[in-house]
């Protein structure tokens, strides 16, 4: 009890009772949640600037994002590959997300497309994306800042790989 009085009144305070322990540790979890939204969002503005399409003798890489990984030559479909405007290509159109990302300039991870089935996307813009069909029954849709030297790259790298 803090009493204060002055010339005219008498202030009384009561300090709030302790929380238990069990509330406080839910508000720890869900400063902790908060806390990982965050992180997972700053990861996907990295990702959006920082994913990596890369050729190389074993396939076509994709790093700097939660859902990159390697494509060998075999589950690769070059012959179908070709650059595309999704604005135009409505078969390829993403529609319904799966699991992955959706933001308004970045979307990754797998998506059902209009027609085309599924597709696992890497895009920050729409005009100018790489499709390419796989083995595996998805297709590809990366934009990449250069698609026809991405493309040229792939092809160079598989023929290559045909003859070892």
């Amino acid at each position: 009890l803090h009493v204060v009085s002055g010339a005219t009144d008498l202030i009384q305070s009561f300090p709030i009772a302790p929380a238990p322990p069990r509330a406080l540790w839910m508000l720890a979890a869900i400063a902790a949640l908060m806390l990982l939204i965050l992180a997972m969002f700053l990861f996907f503005i990295y990702s959006a600037r920082y994913t990596r399409f890369e050729a190389t003798n074993e396939g076509l890489g994709i790093r700097g994002t939660l859902y990159g990984r390697r494509f060998s030559w075999q589950q690769l479909q070059l012959d179908g590959a070709r650059i595309v405007n999704l604005r135009d290509e409505r078969d390829l159109q993403p529609t319904f997300r799966t699991n992955g990302v959706g933001l308004p300039s970045y979307q990754a991870g797998w998506f059902r497309t209009r027609s085309a089935g599924r597709a696992l996307l890497f895009l920050t813009h729409r005009e100018r994306v790489l499709a390419v069909p796989t083995t595996d029954g998805y297709t590809l849709l990366l934009s990449p800042a250069d698609p026809v030297g991405l493309l040229a790259a792939l092809r160079q790298h598989a023929v290559g790989t045909e003859g070892g």
